[in-house]
């Protein structure tokens, strides 16, 4: 037989080549409404121990400077899950209740994801599971937008069980109160507290906004937070050592409303405020959620393999949850640091060095490009984002970034080094520009804008220049 036949043959029949070096996976954990400082990660005095999640900060690296791009839900995950500013394409704002259902609400087709990438370029097995909050109709459902899988709900929230709420305490907003009681009232089982104290109703988060496997509503008896990371972990499993995936969980914990189940509820007697001790019994089923998955991921033999994230996906609501962002100011909806640094950890063993503070500003945006990075891929010019691991890894000793940029209608900021250039809404209408020394005041309680008119002027020229790439929002 002639070389080139046998040449032909054995490339033809032989198996396929692998790399030398296993692809790295990827598991992105989103809490919702988790403040800055809520973790004993960050706070070693909080009242609610998170062991789980500080596990990954103690393994690989917690950020004190870490930011998401907008200060509440679907803005920050439509940036997080681009790569890009959301104000690049339009999605500034939060769609809630039946804006979710509205057609040309969503995030824009034009828009890669991250796990369109994975999958269709690195040939990644990916699962979306838990709050997806980026279009509640066909065009924009999860199955169309990259993800293998999908068990989840598409809209801002969800109750973690249905009415009557069996075997937990629930604390829900109302206007009005039973009997004209004011300020709480409390059903003679203790399991239902109904609060006025915000003024408004509980939204109907359950309103056409089923759970779904795949594209097909499912009921569950499980608390959602327990189903979730069930649902997690069994991906991890299926996918083992064999396939690279991309796990994209993101929990509705500790989202309103407000539901602990009675384990985690009664570890907590010794708190006396009762909302308090219902968001603590929801942060400690997330956080043992989160230790499900860890032990799925050690179990499939893929630790030192597998890139793993938490953080949150905005500021903590500190009066309708109780939710800490301490030591900074403002609260979700504000661009003031309260509303917009998060606890980020990530850990990759054997590559991130274990242990790590890292204090430089960083965002949610560098999620893309590090990933794409660690999963042997490039083309990352039109992100908005920087590749982590050379600063994580001692390669690169600047700071990733120049500017961080924000802007939700009349609201708007920019961090520039220890800068801080913040604008509040007032009415509808921008309010004056204020300046803040984060690494003074990192409470933002000191405005500078009157003692220091140049900073401001160049600052507003920065943010301005940056500003006019944008895009008016879609919806």
């Amino acid at each position: 037989m002639k070389p080139a036949v046998l040449l032909f043959l054995f490339l033809a029949f032989a198996p396929p080549l692998r790399s030398s070096e296993p692809p790295t996976n990827l598991v992105l954990i989103i809490a919702d409404d988790l403040g800055y400082g809520e973790t004993s990660a960050q706070n070693p005095s909080t009242d609610v121990p998170t062991p789980h999640l500080d596990s990954i900060a103690k393994n690989g690296v917690r950020f004190t400077n870490a930011y998401v791009t907008a200060p509440f839900c679907a803005a920050s995950r439509a940036g997080m899950i681009t790569g890009r500013y959301q104000t690049r394409f339009g999605f500034e704002f939060n769609p809630i209740g039946a804006r979710n259902e509205e057609p040309g609400v969503g995030l824009p087709a034009s828009e890669k994801t991250l796990a369109d990438r994975l999958r269709d370029e690195a040939g990644y097995t990916t699962a979306l599971i838990g709050k997806w909050h980026l279009g509640g109709t066909a065009p924009f459902h999860p199955l169309r937008r990259g993800y293998d899988g999908f068990f989840g709900f598409l809209h801002e929230g969800r109750y973690y069980r249905p009415a009557p709420y069996e075997g937990m305490t629930t604390w829900l907003r109302r206007k009005t109160l039973p009997g004209g009681a004011d300020g709480r009232w409390i059903s003679a089982d203790g399991r239902l507290i109904l609060s006025d104290h915000l003024g408004r109703n509980e939204p109907e988060y359950d309103a056409d906004n089923p759970l779904y496997r795949n594209g097909q509503p499912v009921e569950e008896s499980a608390n959602l937070t327990d189903a979730f990371s069930r649902e997690a972990a069994s991906f991890i499993t299926r996918c083992g050592s064999e396939r690279p995936f991309f796990l994209h969980l993101a929990y509705n914990a500790v989202h309103s409303p407000m539901q602990a189940d009675d384990a985690y509820l009664a570890r907590f007697v010794h708190i006396e405020d009762i909302q308090r001790r219902i968001f603590a019994g929801m942060l400690a089923q997330l956080d043992e959620g989160v230790g499900t998955v860890l032990a799925a991921i050690e179990r499939a033999g893929v630790r030192e393999r597998t890139f793993v994230v938490f953080l949150s996906d905005n500021g903590g609501p500190v009066r309708e949850l109780t939710s800490r962002n301490g030591p900074l100011r403002g609260e979700k909806g504000s661009l003031l640091e309260g509303g917009i640094r998060v606890p980020f950890f990530l850990s990759l063993p054997g590559t991130i060095p274990a242990g790590q503070v890292y204090d430089e500003p960083v965002g949610s945006l560098d999620l893309f490009p590090t990933a794409l990075a660690l999963a042997g891929m490039g083309e990352t010019e039109s992100l908005d984002g920087v590749d982590l691991m050379p600063y994580l890894t001692g390669k690169e000793a600047s700071p990733p970034h120049e500017q961080l940029y924000w802007r939700v209608g009349p609201q708007a900021a920019l961090r520039q080094g220890d800068w801080k250039l913040v604008r509040a809404g007032q009415k509808g209408q921008a309010g004056p520009w204020q300046l803040y020394n984060l690494a003074e005041d990192p409470g933002e309680s000191k405005d500078l804008a009157v003692e220091k008119p140049g900073v401001v002027e160049e600052l507003v020229r920065e943010w301005e220049a940056l500003d006019a790439e944008m895009v008016p929002p879609l919806f």
